[in-house]
């Protein structure tokens, strides 16, 4: 099967753009500013604060899953429902999200930088997606974090 988010790519190295990202959330943030950070640009659609709690989330996951893949020999990855994961975000607030976010990133990049060609070849199973390599979930990573920055300079624009 075929990574959903590797269009969003555009070509760009996904190791690349994840080491940017959070440099990139946060300045996007410092333009908008709290308040507009808290607004929601439609009904039923996440806050730029949801965008980065949404944003931390994943990277929990996709840490995880980077070193299960890495120890596990077969593993099968678990999916997760990402709208009831966001039934919690009220709790977070914004810094802590983003400062979560770029934390967890670091420790990931530092980890994904420091390994050979043969760690980016091994394989995991998505139940939803079927097999993939290492390589695919730092595609996936690239490719989602350029579809949220997407939404969060939509929501500066509006400013």
């Amino acid at each position: 099967m075929t990574n959903p988010y590797a269009t969003h790519l555009g070509g760009q190295d996904p190791l690349e753009v994840i080491g940017i990202t959070p440099q990139k959330v946060r300045k996007l943030l410092e333009t908008m500013g709290p308040e507009q950070a808290e607004q929601a640009p439609a009904p039923g659609k996440w806050s730029a604060r949801e965008i980065v709690c949404h944003l931390a989330d994943c990277e929990v996951a996709f840490a995880f899953r980077l070193r299960q893949t890495l120890a596990e020999d077969g593993h099968v990855m678990q999916p997760f429902d990402q709208e009831k994961w966001a039934k919690q975000y009220a709790a977070y607030n914004l810094n802590a999200a983003l400062d979560t976010f770029a934390a967890l990133r670091h420790w990931n990049v530092a980890l994904v930088r420091s390994l050979g060609e043969a760690d980016f070849a091994r394989t995991v199973n998505h139940p939803e997606r079927g097999d993939m390599t290492f390589a695919t979930i730092v595609e996936t990573m690239g490719g989602h974090d350029i579809n949220h920055l997407k939404q969060i300079e939509g929501i500066a624009r509006r400013a």
